[in-house]
């Protein structure tokens, strides 16, 4: 998965926005005001924080030690960096769904149904 397609699988997601509250290099995707993605898109290699449940981050770090750390910056037990070059698009795909997913969930019951227009 190449950055532009990163950024483009993120903004699929309802009502999914691209903001810049770090400065113009950091892309951060989020829902109802909520962050479920944030990556420095023409960095070298190619990171995203992506939020997880904290069982599956653990699992996931041991299964991918060099692809998936805890996540740069953010809280360690629910955020993970991920090396998007390392991994299959296909995954990439799933852990991008998987953080907007959990994101929504934690929205508030009216949130949620809004989305779900």
């Amino acid at each position: 998965m190449k950055a532009r397609e990163l950024r483009a699988f993120c903004l699929e997601f309802n009502a999914a926005v691209e903001e810049f509250p770090f400065g113009p290099e950091a892309s951060v995707f989020k829902v109802a005001g909520k962050m479920f993605a944030l990556s420095v898109l023409d960095g070298q290699p190619l990171t995203v924080n992506l939020k997880c449940d904290p069982d599956i981050a653990v699992r996931l770090r041991e299964e991918h030690p060099t692809a998936i750390v805890p996540g740069w910056h953010m809280n360690k037990r629910h955020w993970n960096t991920v090396t998007v070059e390392e991994l299959p698009d296909a995954m990439m795909r799933e852990l991008i769904e998987d953080s907007y997913d959990l994101v929504v969930a934690g929205l508030p019951k009216a949130e949620r149904l809004r989305l779900d227009r």
